[in-house]
């Protein structure tokens, strides 16, 4: 059965999902990480596909910008499409100076003023957690790869453009090291869901260093670290 964002058959799509952000990037992974891969779905140009990686079934699929969007995606493969676990992987701003350009960090739990949770299920929380046993697992496959990992509190933004720095300094003050606008919804999706969600990032700006910030086609193509740590981690995963 399809949904009015997804054109796939049920089995068309793996246990196992990786999302970016951007369908391109799905595309690019698809295209350069997988075997065989086949499109599943174009509906609004959301691109996903299906191959395997290492004798392993693995869908990756866009999600688009911000939680709404995440939270429609995800929502639609955990529930309509017998998802067992989502990977975000995607790009984040980062607020501490302890992050630099390219680092690949963990997000051990995100923090949002968004009413997101509060609208889809009446969850006043405004901290959502990852699965810890797939957090668990990419901490072990980035240590197996010699791969640095920084485990962070991450901030879920509504907002791209801020008219001030409100918001960062909340965010700052809550423990958030960087920012990014969709993990706290697809944590959520997970947990109402009873499945499994984890994210990883790659920083591709800073509010610290100015200076440095990946192009549009870097951020769509050169997260090569954090893609095959998402991919040799999926294989060790449950499903």
């Amino acid at each position: 059965m399809s949904t009015p964002h997804n054109s796939a058959h049920p089995d068309q799509i793996a246990p196992i999902v990786l999302m970016p952000g951007d369908p391109l990037r799905a595309k690019a992974i698809a295209e350069k990480y997988l075997k065989d891969p086949i499109c599943f779905n174009s509906v609004r140009n959301m691109l996903g596909y299906t191959g395997t990686y290492k004798g392993q079934k693995i869908s990756v699929m866009g999600s688009g910008m911000g939680m709404p969007s995440i939270g429609i995606y995800s929502y639609e493969l955990y529930r309509f499409y017998n998802v067992e676990t989502i990977l975000r992987v995607g790009s984040c701003g980062a607020y501490s100076p302890d992050l630099h350009l390219r680092d690949v960090v963990l997000v051990d739990s995100a923090w949002s003023e968004s009413t997101y949770a509060r609208s889809q299920s009446d969850d006043p929380r405004s901290i959502q957690l990852p699965d810890s046993g797939i957090n668990q697992i990419l901490v072990q496959t980035a240590q197996h790869l010699e791969i640095p990992l920084k485990p962070i509190r991450i901030h879920s933004s509504d907002v791209f453009y801020h008219e001030d720095d409100k918001a960062a300094d909340l965010a700052k003050q809550n423990g958030c090291a960087a920012v990014e606008m969709e993990s706290f919804a697809l944590f959520h999706n997970a947990a109402i869901l009873g499945k499994k969600a984890a994210c990883l990032c790659t920083v591709s700006d800073s509010f610290v260093y100015t200076d440095e910030e990946l192009t549009s086609q870097e951020r769509q193509q050169d997260l090569d670290t954090m893609i095959c740590l998402g991919l040799e981690s999926a294989t060790r995963f449950d499903h």
